[in-house]
């Protein structure tokens, strides 16, 4: 038996359990009703499923052998895999869009800036207006159903950092609101479309030709340091973490590595070159470090936020976050659509980068068949990603 225990205890560790929460993901997101499937983001509900069954049986025995699911330093290495996720896929994103992202910014995409603070201002609203309604719903538990509807860990940080005695609330909230923050712009994004009877393949067509915009001249004399573009993704993701740290004064505030990343991303596709040092990188590349980042951040954040789930869940709590999710979309989608006369695929981006969802975008390009809606989420992203960590910080201050 202590053998047995001793295997059991070498199995469980987190290299076997990310690897297996990801094999049970991607069966669960394989699962197609009427064309409509969770994808990528199966694997967040294999991690949260994972973390509900942990938070009732954070250890078991096997003979004399204890066995630990789920500790505080487990806890620590989880956000350490969702750290490494995020910078990972926000910074291909970068990648993709930055060659015509910069080329394409003008007048007429100051609509996504807008579209931003539009998204995050209805979700602003929307739990301000519970807060007022709602005697028992503290302000911290408050904003943290707000930033986990919007799936926004920079703007569960900033909330914290303020929140003082109430900062468990604010985690609570967070993990609360969370599941269907993300699943909620999953299925949005892939049901859209189907209910406004759009012909993706016409719409594809129109749209990849709108986007064609010449990449402009890069030296043809560059160097390669090596073959599958490590360097420059890993100079990127160092750049980005140095420009996340950068804070504000005054107002302390912090793009994140999220943000940070996803800028340098940008910068770094943009120029494609550093003196005659080659930094473009294949696009086959890309698609695998962003789907291994969006792997990798929905395991480390999805853990965790399992473990939260049932300790603190509500009904009231539940449909309070659900709302939060849901009215920013179908008001910023109507806006986008009927005022700012944005095309499907570029309204949908710019609600994916409103709500700051990785795993939306995701599920939005394979509805889509092209990467090139990830130019709207990289502009609406970084607006959404200010205006969500301001809100957080006031909310929690002022009510």
């Amino acid at each position: 038996m202590d053998y047995l225990g001793g295997v059991v205890g070498s199995i469980f560790k987190m290299i076997f359990v990310i690897f297996a929460i990801g094999m049970v993901g991607y069966f669960l997101g394989a699962i197609s009703v009427k064309g409509v499937s969770l994808g990528t983001a199966g694997v967040l509900l294999a991690a949260l499923l994972y973390g509900i069954i942990t938070s009732y049986v954070p250890t078991f025995h096997v003979g004399e052998k204890e066995i630990v699911l789920f500790s505080d330093t487990i806890k620590s290495n989880f956000s350490l895999v969702s750290s490494i996720g995020t910078a990972m896929f926000v910074t291909s994103v970068g990648f993709i869009a930055g060659p015509k992202f910069f080329r394409s910014f003008n007048r007429a995409t100051m609509s996504y800036v807008y579209m931003g603070m539009i998204t995050i201002g209805l979700g602003s609203l929307v739990t301000v207006i519970f807060v007022l309604l709602d005697k028992n719903l503290p302000a911290p538990l408050a904003t943290g159903l707000m930033t986990g509807a919007l799936t926004s860990t920079p703007g569960l940080s900033a909330a914290k950092e303020v929140a003082e005695e109430g900062a468990d609330l604010v985690t609570a909230g967070y993990g609360i609101a969370y599941l269907f923050g993300v699943l909620g712009v999953v299925f949005f994004v892939q049901l859209m479309p189907r209910i406004l009877k759009v012909n993706i393949a016409e719409e594809r067509e129109r749209f990849v030709a709108a986007n064609i915009i010449p990449a402009g001249q890069i030296k043809r004399s560059l160097e390669k340091v090596d073959p599958f573009g490590f360097l420059p993704f890993f100079l990127a993701v160092t750049l980005g973490c140095v420009i996340g740290a950068i804070k504000i004064p005054g107002i302390n505030f912090s793009l994140g590595n999220s943000g940070g990343c996803l800028i340098a991303g940008l910068v770094v596709g943009h120029f494609g070159h550093l003196g005659k040092i080659d930094l473009r990188i294949e696009k086959n590349t890309l698609n695998f470090f962003r789907e291994l980042g969006l792997v990798l951040f929905l395991i480390g954040a999805g853990v965790p936020g399992g473990v939260n789930f049932i300790a603190n869940v509500k009904i009231s709590y539940f449909l309070y976050g659900a709302l939060i999710t849901l009215i920013p979309m179908i008001g910023s989608y109507f806006i986008g659509r009927y005022v700012f006369k944005l095309d499907i695929f570029n309204n949908l981006g710019s609600i994916t980068g409103g709500m700051t969802s990785t795993p939306a975008l995701g599920a939005l390009i394979t509805t889509a068949g092209t990467d090139e809606v990830a130019a709207s989420y990289a502009a609406t992203y970084p607006v959404a990603l200010v205006f969500v960590v301001i809100a957080a910080k006031v909310i929690v201050v002022l009510l």
